[in-house]
């Protein structure tokens, strides 16, 4: 654990960190058992991309490894030419596995696709001459707003294989959402579904596309769209307006399989995805084609310990979001992998829903987020018990910092005490992991993502850009150029120089905090801007939170900090309790968790007051919240709840903080 000085230091506590090294079964069959991968990348980073670069195939080899004559615009392999669905998909044909299953797909309401990697190629080739037939070429963008079904991946794939750049919007998102970040990309094609399967029902999609592009900003700009593709999934009854939308299934019949892939510059675009989160225009992070695949098929590969030929994976990210595009599409498939894409939530229809997929394809790989463990550890570990997860041999993390509680569950009872978890540190704007273990080398330590990838060059400093020394905390920042890294911010240059270059300029800063241990390891603590200033103590809300989450009552907690006219800002926690938990009333558990706090950080992070509640306000990625409570907890009115899987859950916490704040 750590304390933050004055300063904005954080100091180190000495508390020991226990470590779990490879089993000497597990090292013996390991892709990379070597630690010298790592000083050979360090010595000759470009050397190292290259060779990685050379396992995709190339249709014109590159020449030149990295152009950083104009930084912070990097190019990669920018005089070679490649084709990315041909990377993921005609290769493997070519080599013989057109049998290989390259997707088990698995429907909300229990219907199955096996899909093969000859039949995807052929079910690409198919869209790709449908998607020309309607004007589709290179450098045009199309918008995709679908459920987790294979025609969303197959979209995406037509898309790169015709050279045009797709942006995915989750289907999570509002009209108005939606229709900013079509407006930005100047989309002429959307790809949508009537609707998709979750929780039970169907949630309609195509009436929220008809929605948006009805909107009338006011500027006498009408939508760029010229036509809507309508895959039908839900069965919802939906408008058809005539001369725009079209059935994905009528028009695609027509036809055929044959289709030649096309070769494109290593730049050329490859998709545009909006982060979501910030205010005013939608921030568009543009992903090129050959240094991206490269650095997603790579750690893929390596940080997963990949058998294509016996492993079968499973990442559980949504593609609206960047998981889902690097691990779930581009990484797996550009490896010839086996996996599952499932489209519902893992309550659905009950909390063995996950546990039974596992069982029924013998997934070998799960990639998930923290937020979605400790969802399972709240419900209890009877649960997953029921169930045979013995084929899980790798576990991994995304999407924020794990902490130590639920990664020990997650690797006793979901991994069996023996299957290694990869805590895995990357971003939208990053593309492709970049702090991660590699789990035939590292000893793994529960809540640490460890170290940089071959080849990727991070560093830990303070405010100036000095290097803070071990058992310190600062800002994380990359040194050097890599090859998945954002291009830019879709038309604005200048946004992306001031957002990710302006503070420290030659190092491209994170935006997250994070600390080095005494052996060099890294541990991240979350967005800077959840790091709270008490009494002119910087503390970060993610190690509060870990040390809540510590205590055997504890399910899942959300720490902000709350305006305080005596201490600046006050630490204010959000707690669930395990539902097995019966010794302790709320009333207690509050003491008794502000004195946990207290004891295991110090005086200064011990909670001024802690809510239990039955739930937290998540988005439907799962993503907590925190602006909401942090507005509850100040008294204020709660803002925009539309992107809450649950809008209700704001209310009750609201009632619940009121009610306390009365007495």
């Amino acid at each position: 654990m750590s304390d933050t000085t004055s300063n904005g230091k954080i100091e180190s506590h000495s508390l020991e960190v226990e470590t779990y090294p490879p089993s000497a079964e597990f090292k013996a069959q390991a892709n990379l058992s070597d630690s010298s991968v790592y000083w050979k990348a360090a010595q000759d980073p470009e050397a190292y991309w290259a060779g990685r670069a050379r396992e995709l195939k190339w249709t014109k080899p590159f020449t030149e490894v990295l152009d950083w004559s104009n930084p912070p615009f990097a190019k990669w392999f920018q005089d070679g030419e490649l084709n990315v669905a041909a990377n993921c998909l005609d290769r493997h044909v070519s080599n013989g596995l057109s049998d290989r299953v390259a997707i088990h797909f698995e429907g909300e309401p229990g219907d199955t696709r096996t899909i093969t990697y000859g039949e995807l190629t052929h079910e690409v080739k198919r869209a790709a001459n449908m998607l020309t037939a309607l004007g589709v070429s290179q450098g045009d963008r199309v918008a995709i707003y679908m459920p987790m079904i294979p025609e969303t991946v197959i979209a995406m794939l037509a898309c790169a294989r015709l050279g045009a750049a797709h942006s995915v919007v989750f289907g999570g998102f509002s009209a108005e959402s939606l229709r900013s970040r079509i407006d930005d990309a100047e989309a002429e094609i959307v790809i949508t579904a009537d609707g998709g399967h979750r929780k039970g029902r169907v949630s309609a999609l195509k009436p929220t596309v008809d929605d948006a592009l009805r909107i009338d900003h006011g500027d006498g700009k009408a939508s760029t769209v010229k036509k809507v593709l309508v895959v039908k999934r839900g069965g919802n009854e939906v408008e058809m307006q005539a001369g725009r939308d079209l059935w994905w299934h009528d028009e695609i019949s027509s036809f055929d399989g044959e289709h030649t892939a096309k070769g494109f510059p290593a730049e050329n675009p490859l998709f545009i995805l909006y982060t979501s989160g910030t205010t005013g225009k939608p921030k568009g992070i543009l992903h090129t084609s050959g240094g991206y695949l490269t650095q997603a098929a790579a750690t893929h590969s390596d940080v997963f310990d990949l058998k294509p030929e016996s492993d079968v994976y499973w990442c559980t990210a949504d593609v609206g979001w960047i998981t889902g595009h690097s691990y779930v599409v581009y990484g797996p498939l550009a490896n010839g992998a086996t996996q599952v894409i499932y489209e519902g939530t893992p309550d659905s229809p009950d909390w063995g829903r996950w546990w039974q997929i596992v069982e029924k394809y013998k997934v070998s790989i799960l990639y998930t987020a923290p937020t979605a463990i400790r969802s399972c550890m709240k419900v209890g570990r009877q649960v997953p018990e029921q169930y045979d997860l013995s084929s899980i041999r790798v576990l991994g993390s995304v999407g924020e910092p794990i902490n130590p509680e639920a990664w020990r569950w997650y690797h006793e009872v979901i991994g069996g005490g023996k299957a290694p978890i990869v805590d895995t540190w990357w971003q939208t704007e990053t593309g492709a992991m970049m702090i991660a273990p590699l789990p035939g080398l590292t000893s793994l330590k529960p809540g640490s993502a460890q170290a940089a990838q071959p080849g990727i060059d991070v560093n830990v400093v303070d405010d100036n850009g000095n290097r803070v020394d071990p058992g310190h905390g600062g800002l994380l920042t990359i040194r050097r150029p890599w090859p998945s890294m954002v291009r830019t911010i879709w038309g604005d240059d200048q946004r992306f120089i001031d957002t990710y270059w302006e503070k420290f300029g030659d190092q491209y800063f994170a935006g997250d905090g994070a600390r080095v241990d005494e052996d060099g390891d890294i541990w991240l603590l979350g967005r800077v801007d959840d790091v709270m200033n008490v009494s002119g103590h910087r503390l970060s809300t993610t190690e509060i939170e870990s040390s809540l989450v510590e205590h055997h009552a504890v399910a899942e907690a959300a720490v902000v900090g709350a305006d305080d006219e005596t201490t600046g800002q006050a630490v204010v926690a959000f707690v669930i309790l395990k539902s097995q938990q019966q010794l302790l009333t709320p009333e207690a558990a509050e003491a008794e968790l502000r004195q946990h706090v207290s004891a295991q950080i110090g005086a200064i992070a011990r909670p001024r007051q802690v809510f239990i509640v039955n739930e937290l306000p998540k988005t439907r990625s799962g993503k907590i919240m925190r602006r909401l409570l942090k507005q509850a907890a100040e008294g204020k009115e709660i803002g925009d709840t539309t992107t809450l899987a649950d809008t209700a859950v704001m209310q009750t916490i609201s009632a619940r903080v009121r009610s306390e704040q009365g007495k």
